[in-house]
């Protein structure tokens, strides 16, 4: 098909969710670069926002797709399949969990995160249900994950939503602590809000948090959906804070691109769940646990988690440099590789200057642009988006 085919065919048939589209058809990717129906290239720092840790088309998670395919793609979790108990011993071995389900999407890993919390407190007759997030949280677009997510305008046009779920404000444990009340069983964190403008949660606040639960009884779950894996520095983002959470949740990174997601808990918690409370059809097929242990391997061999945070630091720097230089660049937040830089005017015209001269980035507010490359990213390549933005900061 043409690009004006394409473009119209989606304009027909596709439900009208995507009206901030960028006017390019995607047609392969190697690397930290990408290339359109027209042979256009592109520097791809949105890495499918945060999905394409190891940058497009990388050869050991290739292999070991196509080598799944040749041998079975789904079967059902009634069996035992190999990949998955592979992933199993390599998400468990290197995290804080004891125990973990999967699921298909972020949202799906969040809302057994919200279930598991929920059972625990029933499998000890408390009459515990109510879930503490944040205000600028996302934590998906299932009812039970916009109820969670801390932001109006992705509530409102689906209300009544399910009860149960309030927000407090981010970095602000005494709001939190006056929103406790003897009904409440979890309270659900980013460590670094990314669709709320990558803010980083402050070593204070997490780790009062922590005590909070601990002394209250109740569980923390962490959302490391766009911050688990190396993205931050660290393998997960609870590592920058010293503490560990009963739940947490992993998607994105996790398959590189293939759809898979994750929630694990400590095993006191896990057990809450008995057979019949949760399932999936898709989640933890051979075909998604296969893409996802060569991904998680990958990073872990390849040392991918320090080179990140060496990586995050350059790039880090190099836009302190823009901060210090121009009066319409406020300031720099983040961790490893997951950046954002405020600007004093509407972040979206930069996003669309930028791709026209080939780099992808996306803003997450009017005035803070979102770098998340792959964890592959290279000095010459944050060089060269630097200097595409600097000459756009330049002339604005």
């Amino acid at each position: 098909m043409k690009k004006e085919e394409i473009v119209q065919a989606d304009k027909d048939y596709f439900m009208n969710v995507f009206n901030d589209r960028v006017p390019i058809v995607v047609d392969k990717g190697e690397g930290v670069r990408i290339y359109d129906k027209d042979g256009n290239e592109y520097l791809d720092f949105l890495a499918g926002i945060a999905v394409n840790a190891l940058g497009h088309s990388h050869p050991k998670v290739n292999e070991a797709i196509k080598e799944q395919v040749d041998k079975v793609i789904h079967c059902t979790n009634i069996y035992y399949i190999e990949p998955q108990a592979k992933l199993n011993e390599l998400l468990v071995e290197n995290s804080a969990g004891d125990k973990v389900f999967y699921g298909n999407s972020g949202a799906e890993a969040n809302e057994g995160a919200i279930k598991l919390a929920r059972k625990y407190f029933k499998a000890q007759n408390e009459d515990r249900y109510e879930v503490i997030t944040t205000t600028k949280s996302f934590h998906g677009r299932t009812l039970a994950t916009i109820a969670a997510t801390g932001q109006k305008k992705y509530q409102k046009p689906f209300v009544p939503l399910p009860e149960g779920f309030k927000s407090a404000p981010y970095n602000d444990l005494e709001a939190l602590k006056e929103a406790v009340t003897d009904k409440t069983a979890a309270i659900m964190v980013e460590p670094i809000q990314g669709e709320g403008g990558i803010n980083p949660a402050t070593q204070e606040y997490l780790k009062g948090i922590r005590e909070l639960c601990d002394e209250e009884g109740i569980l923390l779950i962490l959302d490391e959906i766009q911050t688990g894996l190396g993205r931050t520095g660290k393998l997960f983002a609870y590592e920058h804070y010293g503490i560990e959470p009963d739940i947490f949740s992993l998607a994105k990174a996790l398959g590189n691109g293939v759809p898979v997601s994750a929630f694990l808990a400590k095993e006191e918690v896990a057990d809450a769940f008995t057979p019949g409370d949760h399932g999936s059809t898709f989640g933890g097929n051979p075909l998604a646990c296969a893409a996802a242990y060569a991904t998680l391997s990958t990073i872990l061999e390849e040392d991918l988690v320090e080179y990140a945070a060496e990586m995050g630091d350059y790039f880090q720097a190099k836009l302190q440099d823009l901060v210090e230089k121009y009066d319409v660049v406020d300031s720099i937040r983040g961790k490893g590789l997951m950046i954002g830089l405020e600007v004093e005017f509407d972040a979206n015209e930069i996003v669309s200057e930028a791709f026209e001269q080939g780099l992808l980035i996306n803003a997450v507010s009017d005035t803070t642009l979102r770098f998340v490359p792959p964890l592959i990213v290279e000095e010459s390549d944050i060089d060269e988006a630097v200097a595409i933005l600097e000459e756009i900061i330049a002339e604005s």
